[in-house]
C-alpha cells in the first residue's frame, strides 16, 4: 500500500466495483489514450473487479486508487522493472471528476519515490500518447524529461500514434 497527503493506493477489493464503474471504467474520456475499452453494463464491471483482483493479486506493484475523503475507487497505478535500476509506470489513470485536483501529481510523485526508496531505483521511466497533453504536462511538473518516441499501434482499434517516453533520474 502506498499513501499520498489525499490518496491511498492499495489492492482491489470487490466492493470497488461500483466506483471504478461509475467513476472511471463507464467513461469514454477515460479510455481515450489507453489500452483498455469503456465498460459499458454493471454485470461487465463486476466480471472485471474479480479480473482486476486476480491480477493485482499477481502483480506485487499494481494499486487500486482510493480517494482518503470520500473512500471512493477512482482509478489505478503501476509499475514494473524495464532494466537493472530502472523502474517504470505500467500506467496512471484517474477518472475525469477527480482530475484538475493535484491527485496525478501525487501518483505519480508516491511511485517514484518507491521505486527509488523500496526498490532501489535509479531511474524511472514513463510514457504517453503525444496527444495527451495532461500526461505530458503531468510527467514535466514532476520533473521527468522527454527522452524519444515512437510509432506504437494500438491493440484496440489499430490505430497508429505516437508513444513518448520521458524519464527521471532518482
Amino acid at each position: 500500500m502506498l499513501e499520498t497527503r489525499d490518496l491511498v493506493l492499495r489492492k482491489a477489493v470487490l466492493e470497488d466495483w461500483q466506483s471504478m464503474y461509475r467513476n472511471i471504467w463507464s467513461r469514454p474520456e477515460s479510455a481515450k489514450y489507453m489500452v483498455w475499452s469503456v465498460t459499458c453494463c454493471e454485470a461487465d464491471a463486476i466480471t472485471r473487479m474479480e479480473r482486476t483482483i486476480a491480477f493485482q493479486a499477481s502483480h506485487d506493484y499494481h494499486w487500486t486508487v482510493v480517494e482518503k475523503t470520500s473512500g471512493q475507487a477512482i482509478g489505478w497505478a503501476g509499475i514494473e522493472i524495464l532494466a537493472p535500476g530502472v523502474w517504470g509506470e505500467t500506467g496512471v489513470a484517474i477518472g475525469p471528476d477527480f482530475t484538475g485536483k493535484g491527485y496525478g501529481k501525487q501518483i505519480l510523485n508516491a511511485l517514484t519515490d518507491y521505486a527509488r526508496d523500496q526498490l532501489g531505483a535509479a531511474k524511472f521511466v514513463a510514457c504517453c500518447n503525444s496527444e495527451n497533453l495532461v500526461s505530458k504536462k503531468l510527467q514535466l511538473r514532476c520533473g521527468f524529461a522527454y527522452t524519444h518516441s515512437e510509432e506504437v499501434t494500438h491493440p484496440r482499434d489499430l490505430v497508429r500514434y505516437t508513444l513518448e517516453y520521458y524519464a527521471k533520474e532518482l
